[in-house]
Parts: C-alpha cells; structure tokens; sequence
C-alpha cells in the first residue's frame, strides 16, 4: 500500500498594503460577501483580471 504524503504547502501569496478611496472598499466588501469569497480573494482576482486585460498607450514610453 502507498504512504500518503503531504507535500510542503509553497506559499505564493504575499502581503501588500495600499490606499483606496472608502466606497471602492465597500464596494469589493459588498461583492465579497454577495459571493460567498473573502474580499482579498475578490480584490486579487480583480488585480489579476486588470493585468490580463490591460494595454499600455504606445503614447506613453
């Protein structure tokens, strides 16, 4: 019979701090809890969506 074997957990997730305006705080609060997530997991998948999903004006650089 094969030994079950639990693998070391790889932490990917890292703490950053940020300053937002209170009502998009509540907003993602609201959200968070209309979808059964926590409003971290909501505020990441967010970033992740934006950066999928972004383009820089060639304007810029």
């Amino acid at each position: 019979m094969a030994k079950f074997v639990v693998p070391p957990k790889e932490e990917t997730a890292v703490t950053m701090t940020i300053r937002i305006e209170r009502d998009i705080q509540e907003a993602y609060g609201k959200l968070a809890a209309k979808t059964n997530r926590s409003r971290n997991e909501v505020i990441g998948m967010a970033l992740r969506y934006a950066l999928d999903n972004m383009d820089v004006d060639p304007k810029d650089h």
